[in-house]
Protein backbone atom coordinates (compact mmCIF):
# COMPACT_ATOMS: atom_id res chain seq x y z
CA UNK A 1 0.00 0.00 0.00
CA UNK A 2 1.26 3.49 -0.40
CA UNK A 3 0.79 4.98 2.48
CA UNK A 4 0.88 8.54 2.57
CA UNK A 5 -1.85 7.93 -0.53
CA UNK A 6 -3.88 6.01 1.93
CA UNK A 7 -2.87 8.33 4.98
CA UNK A 8 -4.22 11.14 2.95
CA UNK A 9 -7.15 10.12 1.60
CA UNK A 10 -8.65 8.51 4.14
CA UNK A 11 -7.80 11.97 6.95
CA UNK A 12 -9.33 13.75 3.76
CA UNK A 13 -12.66 11.42 3.57
CA UNK A 14 -13.04 11.68 7.53
CA UNK A 15 -12.98 15.22 7.62
CA UNK A 16 -15.32 15.66 4.75
CA UNK A 17 -17.83 13.14 6.54
CA UNK A 18 -20.79 15.68 7.96
CA UNK A 19 -19.74 14.81 12.01
CA UNK A 20 -23.23 13.85 13.57
CA UNK A 21 -23.93 13.39 17.08
CA UNK A 22 -21.83 10.39 19.37
CA UNK A 23 -22.71 8.65 22.68
CA UNK A 24 -22.26 11.93 25.43
CA UNK A 25 -21.31 12.98 28.43
CA UNK A 26 -23.25 16.33 27.39
CA UNK A 27 -22.26 16.77 23.89
CA UNK A 28 -18.53 15.26 24.44
CA UNK A 29 -18.44 12.10 22.80
CA UNK A 30 -18.35 9.61 25.65
CA UNK A 31 -14.88 7.90 24.27
CA UNK A 32 -12.81 8.29 20.85
CA UNK A 33 -11.78 4.90 18.59
CA UNK A 34 -13.52 1.81 19.31
CA UNK A 35 -11.59 0.68 21.99
CA UNK A 36 -12.00 3.28 23.85
CA UNK A 37 -15.43 3.07 23.14
CA UNK A 38 -15.49 -0.68 24.12
CA UNK A 39 -14.53 0.56 27.63
CA UNK A 40 -17.05 3.30 27.97
CA UNK A 41 -14.50 5.96 27.28
CA UNK A 42 -11.74 5.28 29.42
CA UNK A 43 -8.43 6.57 28.05
CA UNK A 44 -6.32 9.04 29.77
CA UNK A 45 -3.99 6.13 31.26
CA UNK A 46 -4.87 3.65 28.44
CA UNK A 47 -3.89 4.44 25.24
CA UNK A 48 -4.82 1.76 22.65
CA UNK A 49 -4.69 2.66 19.05
CA UNK A 50 -3.85 6.17 16.92
CA UNK A 51 -7.04 7.75 18.64
CA UNK A 52 -5.18 8.58 21.59
CA UNK A 53 -4.32 12.05 21.15
CA UNK A 54 -8.11 12.55 21.35
CA UNK A 55 -7.67 11.63 25.07
CA UNK A 56 -4.18 12.31 26.18
CA UNK A 57 -1.73 13.19 23.42
CA UNK A 58 0.86 11.53 25.55
CA UNK A 59 -0.26 8.24 24.30
CA UNK A 60 1.31 9.01 20.82
CA UNK A 61 4.87 7.46 21.95
CA UNK A 62 3.05 4.26 23.32
CA UNK A 63 0.76 2.83 20.63
CA UNK A 64 3.52 1.76 17.94
CA UNK A 65 3.09 2.38 14.03
CA UNK A 66 -0.47 1.99 13.14
CA UNK A 67 -3.22 2.72 11.17
CA UNK A 68 -7.00 3.04 12.11
CA UNK A 69 -10.27 3.12 11.06
CA UNK A 70 -14.07 2.97 12.04
CA UNK A 71 -17.42 3.72 12.04
CA UNK A 72 -20.35 4.19 14.35
CA UNK A 73 -24.12 3.80 13.90
CA UNK A 74 -25.19 6.19 16.69
CA UNK A 75 -29.31 5.99 17.59
CA UNK A 76 -30.69 8.63 19.66
CA UNK A 77 -33.81 8.47 20.82
CA UNK A 78 -34.75 11.89 22.48
CA UNK A 79 -37.89 14.22 23.16
CA UNK A 80 -39.79 16.41 25.34
CA UNK A 81 -42.97 16.66 27.14
CA UNK A 82 -45.08 20.18 28.53
CA UNK A 83 -47.20 19.91 30.92
CA UNK A 84 -49.21 22.78 32.91
CA UNK A 85 -48.77 25.67 30.20
CA UNK A 86 -51.45 28.45 30.06
CA UNK A 87 -51.09 28.99 26.02
CA UNK A 88 -51.96 25.33 25.68
CA UNK A 89 -48.75 24.14 24.85
CA UNK A 90 -49.01 20.66 26.32
CA UNK A 91 -48.39 17.44 24.97
CA UNK A 92 -45.30 14.91 23.90
CA UNK A 93 -43.08 15.98 21.45
CA UNK A 94 -40.69 13.17 19.70
CA UNK A 95 -37.47 14.78 18.57
CA UNK A 96 -36.68 11.67 16.35
CA UNK A 97 -37.76 12.91 13.15
CA UNK A 98 -33.68 11.92 12.38
CA UNK A 99 -32.74 9.06 14.18
CA UNK A 100 -29.69 7.55 12.47
CA UNK A 101 -26.04 8.97 12.09
CA UNK A 102 -23.32 7.61 10.65
CA UNK A 103 -20.19 8.97 12.35
CA UNK A 104 -16.06 8.26 10.99
CA UNK A 105 -13.15 8.04 13.00
CA UNK A 106 -9.59 7.77 12.24
CA UNK A 107 -6.41 7.51 13.56
CA UNK A 108 -2.89 7.68 12.80
CA UNK A 109 0.42 7.10 14.79
CA UNK A 110 4.35 6.69 14.03
CA UNK A 111 7.21 6.19 15.82
CA UNK A 112 10.30 8.42 14.63
CA UNK A 113 12.81 6.73 16.84
CA UNK A 114 12.56 4.96 20.48
CA UNK A 115 12.17 7.93 21.84
CA UNK A 116 9.57 9.90 19.91
CA UNK A 117 6.19 9.82 18.39
CA UNK A 118 3.50 11.97 16.22
CA UNK A 119 0.66 11.39 14.67
CA UNK A 120 -3.26 12.67 14.08
CA UNK A 121 -6.45 12.00 15.37
CA UNK A 122 -9.76 12.80 13.40
CA UNK A 123 -12.87 12.91 15.55
CA UNK A 124 -16.07 14.63 16.58
CA UNK A 125 -18.88 15.75 19.23
CA UNK A 126 -21.92 16.40 18.70
CA UNK A 127 -24.62 15.75 21.52
CA UNK A 128 -27.04 18.67 20.66
CA UNK A 129 -29.10 17.28 17.72
CA UNK A 130 -33.17 17.74 17.55
CA UNK A 131 -35.97 17.00 14.83
CA UNK A 132 -39.40 17.72 15.97
CA UNK A 133 -42.16 17.00 13.52
CA UNK A 134 -43.88 18.41 15.81
CA UNK A 135 -42.92 21.73 17.09
CA UNK A 136 -43.42 21.74 20.60
CA UNK A 137 -43.30 25.79 20.47
CA UNK A 138 -46.01 25.90 18.41
CA UNK A 139 -48.30 27.38 20.92
CA UNK A 140 -45.76 30.08 21.08
CA UNK A 141 -45.91 31.52 17.90
CA UNK A 142 -43.19 28.93 16.18
CA UNK A 143 -44.16 26.97 12.80
CA UNK A 144 -43.08 24.32 11.24
CA UNK A 145 -40.80 21.81 11.91
CA UNK A 146 -38.10 22.56 14.86
CA UNK A 147 -34.79 21.39 16.27
CA UNK A 148 -31.27 22.19 16.33
CA UNK A 149 -27.88 20.67 14.23
CA UNK A 150 -24.54 21.44 16.04
CA UNK A 151 -21.19 18.87 15.03
CA UNK A 152 -18.07 19.29 15.76
CA UNK A 153 -15.24 18.33 13.63
CA UNK A 154 -11.35 18.25 15.11
CA UNK A 155 -8.36 17.20 13.55
CA UNK A 156 -5.51 16.96 16.05
CA UNK A 157 -1.94 16.21 15.13
CA UNK A 158 -0.15 15.57 18.26
CA UNK A 159 4.21 14.72 19.58
CA UNK A 160 5.26 12.70 22.01
CA UNK A 161 8.19 11.98 23.46
CA UNK A 162 9.52 9.33 26.14
CA UNK A 163 11.20 11.18 28.91
CA UNK A 164 12.28 7.88 30.45
CA UNK A 165 11.36 3.90 29.76
CA UNK A 166 8.81 4.81 32.39
CA UNK A 167 7.36 8.61 31.40
CA UNK A 168 6.31 10.15 28.22
CA UNK A 169 5.01 13.41 27.91
CA UNK A 170 2.63 14.73 24.56
CA UNK A 171 1.24 17.90 22.91
CA UNK A 172 -1.08 18.84 20.04
CA UNK A 173 -2.58 21.11 18.36
CA UNK A 174 -6.47 20.62 17.75
CA UNK A 175 -8.11 22.40 14.46
CA UNK A 176 -12.11 22.66 15.35
CA UNK A 177 -15.00 23.12 13.12
CA UNK A 178 -18.27 23.02 13.61
CA UNK A 179 -21.70 23.36 11.64
CA UNK A 180 -24.67 24.40 13.22
CA UNK A 181 -27.96 25.08 11.93
CA UNK A 182 -31.64 26.03 14.14
CA UNK A 183 -35.35 25.73 12.60
CA UNK A 184 -38.80 26.56 13.89
CA UNK A 185 -38.04 29.12 16.52
CA UNK A 186 -39.49 31.83 15.15
CA UNK A 187 -41.29 32.54 18.90
CA UNK A 188 -37.98 33.16 19.80
CA UNK A 189 -36.95 35.63 16.83
CA UNK A 190 -38.59 39.26 17.72
CA UNK A 191 -36.89 42.10 19.11
CA UNK A 192 -38.07 41.31 22.91
CA UNK A 193 -36.96 38.15 22.82
CA UNK A 194 -33.82 38.49 20.83
CA UNK A 195 -31.36 41.21 20.05
CA UNK A 196 -30.76 40.36 16.57
CA UNK A 197 -33.99 39.15 15.39
CA UNK A 198 -33.53 37.79 12.16
CA UNK A 199 -30.75 35.95 12.97
CA UNK A 200 -31.91 33.36 15.37
CA UNK A 201 -34.09 30.67 12.60
CA UNK A 202 -34.27 29.00 10.05
CA UNK A 203 -30.72 30.95 8.19
CA UNK A 204 -29.44 27.11 6.92
CA UNK A 205 -26.37 25.69 8.19
CA UNK A 206 -23.66 28.11 9.18
CA UNK A 207 -19.84 27.07 10.22
CA UNK A 208 -16.91 28.26 12.34
CA UNK A 209 -13.33 27.36 13.34
CA UNK A 210 -10.95 27.59 16.20
CA UNK A 211 -7.74 26.04 17.37
CA UNK A 212 -6.87 24.53 20.77
CA UNK A 213 -3.62 22.87 22.42
CA UNK A 214 -4.07 19.35 24.27
CA UNK A 215 -0.93 18.23 27.02
CA UNK A 216 -0.33 15.14 28.57
CA UNK A 217 1.59 12.90 30.38
CA UNK A 218 1.50 9.14 30.99
CA UNK A 219 3.76 7.47 34.26
CA UNK A 220 4.45 4.25 34.79
CA UNK A 221 4.79 4.44 38.87
CA UNK A 222 4.77 0.98 39.85
CA UNK A 223 5.73 -2.27 37.11
CA UNK A 224 2.06 -2.65 36.86
CA UNK A 225 0.35 0.78 37.35
CA UNK A 226 0.22 3.68 34.96
CA UNK A 227 -0.96 6.74 35.42
CA UNK A 228 -2.29 9.39 33.56
CA UNK A 229 -3.11 12.97 33.49
CA UNK A 230 -4.39 15.12 30.39
CA UNK A 231 -5.67 18.92 29.89
CA UNK A 232 -7.75 20.21 26.53
CA UNK A 233 -8.11 24.25 26.02
CA UNK A 234 -10.96 25.74 25.74
CA UNK A 235 -11.07 26.65 21.44
CA UNK A 236 -12.43 29.78 20.83
CA UNK A 237 -14.24 29.75 17.75
CA UNK A 238 -15.31 32.06 15.39
CA UNK A 239 -19.00 33.58 15.54
CA UNK A 240 -21.92 31.76 13.82
CA UNK A 241 -23.16 35.01 12.27
CA UNK A 242 -26.24 33.77 10.43
CA UNK A 243 -27.15 32.90 14.63
CA UNK A 244 -26.21 36.15 15.78
CA UNK A 245 -29.85 36.62 17.49
CA UNK A 246 -29.36 33.25 19.18
CA UNK A 247 -26.02 32.50 20.91
CA UNK A 248 -24.83 34.52 23.47
CA UNK A 249 -22.47 37.21 22.43
CA UNK A 250 -23.13 37.44 18.61
CA UNK A 251 -23.00 34.13 17.35
CA UNK A 252 -20.10 32.82 19.84
CA UNK A 253 -20.10 29.21 20.76
CA UNK A 254 -16.95 28.44 21.79
CA UNK A 255 -15.45 24.62 22.70
CA UNK A 256 -15.04 24.41 26.18
CA UNK A 257 -11.79 23.22 28.35
CA UNK A 258 -11.76 20.07 29.95
CA UNK A 259 -9.00 18.09 31.90
CA UNK A 260 -8.74 14.57 33.67
CA UNK A 261 -7.00 11.94 35.16
CA UNK A 262 -6.61 8.31 34.35
CA UNK A 263 -5.20 4.98 35.88
CA UNK A 264 -4.49 1.76 34.47
CA UNK A 265 -3.61 -1.55 36.12
CA UNK A 266 -2.19 -4.77 34.79
CA UNK A 267 -4.05 -7.09 37.48
CA UNK A 268 -2.84 -9.88 36.01
CA UNK A 269 -0.97 -10.95 32.61
CA UNK A 270 -4.21 -11.01 30.96
CA UNK A 271 -6.31 -8.76 32.74
CA UNK A 272 -6.03 -4.60 32.46
CA UNK A 273 -8.06 -2.48 34.83
CA UNK A 274 -8.41 0.91 34.33
CA UNK A 275 -10.32 4.60 35.47
CA UNK A 276 -10.69 7.55 34.29
CA UNK A 277 -11.80 10.96 35.84
CA UNK A 278 -12.78 13.87 33.63
CA UNK A 279 -13.98 17.45 33.84
CA UNK A 280 -15.83 19.07 30.97
CA UNK A 281 -16.06 23.25 31.81
CA UNK A 282 -19.56 23.86 29.65
CA UNK A 283 -20.71 26.84 32.43
CA UNK A 284 -17.47 28.58 31.20
CA UNK A 285 -18.77 29.21 27.64
CA UNK A 286 -21.62 31.84 27.87
CA UNK A 287 -23.74 30.65 25.03
CA UNK A 288 -24.07 26.93 26.48
CA UNK A 289 -24.02 27.94 30.49
CA UNK A 290 -26.12 31.20 31.21
CA UNK A 291 -29.47 30.60 32.46
CA UNK A 292 -32.90 31.36 30.60
CA UNK A 293 -33.48 33.33 33.58
CA UNK A 294 -30.91 36.23 32.24
CA UNK A 295 -33.39 37.07 29.49
CA UNK A 296 -35.39 38.70 31.85
CA UNK A 297 -32.95 41.11 33.51
CA UNK A 298 -31.86 42.50 29.76
CA UNK A 299 -29.84 39.73 28.67
CA UNK A 300 -31.37 39.04 25.37
CA UNK A 301 -30.75 35.84 22.87
CA UNK A 302 -27.34 36.70 21.41
CA UNK A 303 -26.53 39.94 23.35
CA UNK A 304 -23.26 40.27 25.47
CA UNK A 305 -23.89 38.02 28.67
CA UNK A 306 -27.42 37.27 27.45
CA UNK A 307 -29.37 34.11 27.92
CA UNK A 308 -28.07 30.15 26.95
CA UNK A 309 -28.71 26.89 27.80
CA UNK A 310 -27.72 26.96 31.62
CA UNK A 311 -25.86 23.92 31.52
CA UNK A 312 -23.75 23.16 34.67
CA UNK A 313 -20.08 21.98 34.27
CA UNK A 314 -19.99 18.04 34.36
CA UNK A 315 -17.81 14.99 35.75
CA UNK A 316 -17.53 11.93 34.49
CA UNK A 317 -15.99 9.09 36.40
CA UNK A 318 -15.32 5.99 33.70
CA UNK A 319 -14.39 2.41 34.69
CA UNK A 320 -13.09 -0.26 32.32
CA UNK A 321 -11.57 -3.84 31.94
CA UNK A 322 -9.29 -5.31 28.80
CA UNK A 323 -9.25 -9.44 29.04
CA UNK A 324 -6.37 -10.95 26.49
CA UNK A 325 -8.38 -14.20 26.12
CA UNK A 326 -5.17 -15.42 23.69
CA UNK A 327 -3.36 -14.35 21.04
CA UNK A 328 -6.04 -13.10 18.63
CA UNK A 329 -8.89 -12.48 20.67
CA UNK A 330 -9.36 -9.54 23.47
CA UNK A 331 -12.05 -8.76 24.89
CA UNK A 332 -13.50 -5.41 27.08
CA UNK A 333 -15.78 -3.79 29.03
CA UNK A 334 -16.50 -0.43 31.18
CA UNK A 335 -19.32 1.52 32.68
CA UNK A 336 -19.74 5.23 33.38
CA UNK A 337 -21.56 7.68 34.79
CA UNK A 338 -21.65 11.72 34.61
CA UNK A 339 -23.58 14.32 36.39
CA UNK A 340 -26.74 15.88 34.85
CA UNK A 341 -25.79 18.74 32.70
CA UNK A 342 -28.87 20.24 32.65
CA UNK A 343 -30.96 21.62 35.70
CA UNK A 344 -34.23 21.43 36.07
CA UNK A 345 -34.67 24.92 35.81
CA UNK A 346 -33.23 24.97 32.23
CA UNK A 347 -34.99 22.53 30.83
CA UNK A 348 -37.15 24.30 28.50
CA UNK A 349 -34.87 25.63 26.26
CA UNK A 350 -33.01 22.36 26.18
CA UNK A 351 -36.10 21.15 24.34
CA UNK A 352 -33.47 21.80 21.35
CA UNK A 353 -30.45 19.80 23.08
CA UNK A 354 -31.84 17.44 25.65
CA UNK A 355 -28.40 15.84 26.22
CA UNK A 356 -29.85 14.13 29.84
CA UNK A 357 -28.05 11.18 29.83
CA UNK A 358 -25.56 9.74 32.53
CA UNK A 359 -24.84 6.38 32.44
CA UNK A 360 -23.18 4.41 29.76
CA UNK A 361 -22.60 0.69 29.71
CA UNK A 362 -20.21 -0.83 26.48
CA UNK A 363 -19.18 -3.82 25.50
CA UNK A 364 -15.96 -4.45 23.01
CA UNK A 365 -13.78 -7.15 21.08
CA UNK A 366 -10.71 -7.21 18.83
CA UNK A 367 -9.63 -10.07 16.49
CA UNK A 368 -6.68 -10.34 14.73
CA UNK A 369 -7.15 -11.95 10.96
CA UNK A 370 -4.25 -11.37 9.65
CA UNK A 371 -0.88 -10.90 11.59
CA UNK A 372 -0.61 -6.95 10.99
CA UNK A 373 -4.72 -6.69 10.50
CA UNK A 374 -7.37 -6.64 13.45
CA UNK A 375 -10.47 -5.70 13.53
CA UNK A 376 -12.61 -4.23 16.22
CA UNK A 377 -15.98 -3.75 17.69
CA UNK A 378 -18.09 -1.78 20.29
CA UNK A 379 -21.42 -1.38 21.61
CA UNK A 380 -22.57 1.30 24.53
CA UNK A 381 -26.10 1.03 26.28
CA UNK A 382 -27.29 4.36 27.50
CA UNK A 383 -30.57 3.82 29.26
CA UNK A 384 -33.17 6.61 28.99
CA UNK A 385 -32.75 9.24 31.50
CA UNK A 386 -35.09 12.21 32.15
CA UNK A 387 -35.48 15.89 33.63
CA UNK A 388 -38.70 16.95 34.97
CA UNK A 389 -39.25 20.68 35.09
CA UNK A 390 -39.74 22.64 38.29
CA UNK A 391 -40.20 26.49 37.58
CA UNK A 392 -38.94 25.89 33.75
CA UNK A 393 -40.87 27.33 31.60
CA UNK A 394 -41.47 31.45 32.29
CA UNK A 395 -45.13 32.94 32.68
CA UNK A 396 -44.25 34.78 30.01
CA UNK A 397 -44.57 31.81 27.86
CA UNK A 398 -47.50 30.60 30.04
CA UNK A 399 -45.81 28.80 32.52
CA UNK A 400 -45.89 25.18 33.84
CA UNK A 401 -43.24 22.65 33.26
CA UNK A 402 -40.89 21.13 30.39
CA UNK A 403 -40.05 17.39 31.05
CA UNK A 404 -36.83 16.01 28.97
CA UNK A 405 -35.86 12.43 27.89
CA UNK A 406 -33.00 10.42 25.80
CA UNK A 407 -31.64 7.36 25.56
CA UNK A 408 -28.75 6.51 23.26
CA UNK A 409 -27.43 2.98 21.47
CA UNK A 410 -23.88 3.41 19.70
CA UNK A 411 -22.24 0.25 17.71
CA UNK A 412 -18.88 0.72 16.57
CA UNK A 413 -16.69 -1.22 13.78
CA UNK A 414 -12.95 -0.63 12.99
CA UNK A 415 -9.91 -2.21 11.31
CA UNK A 416 -6.26 -1.59 12.33
CA UNK A 417 -3.21 -1.81 10.27
CA UNK A 418 0.23 -2.73 12.47
CA UNK A 419 2.26 -0.64 10.12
Amino acid sequence: MNLRKTLLAASLAAAAWPFAASATNGYFSHGYGVRAQGVAGVSIALPQDGLAAAANPAGTALVGDRLDLGVSLFRPDRGASIRGNGYGANGDFSGNDASNFLIPEFGYARQLSPNLGWGVAVYGNGGMNTDYGSNPFGSFGSSGRAGVDLSQLFITPSVAYRLTPSHSIGAAVTFAYQRFAARGLGAFDNPVVSSNPGSVTDRGHDSSTGVGIKLGWIGEVLPTVKLGASWSSRIETGELGRYKGLFEGGGGFDVPANYGVGVAWQALPALTLAADWQRIEYSSVKAVGNPLSVLFSGGQLGADNGAGFGWRDVSTVKLGAIYKADERLTLRAGVSRNQQAVPNKQTFVNILAPGVVRNHYSLGASFKSTPGGEWSVAYTRVPRATVSGSGSIPASFGGGEADLRMSQDVLTVGYSWAL
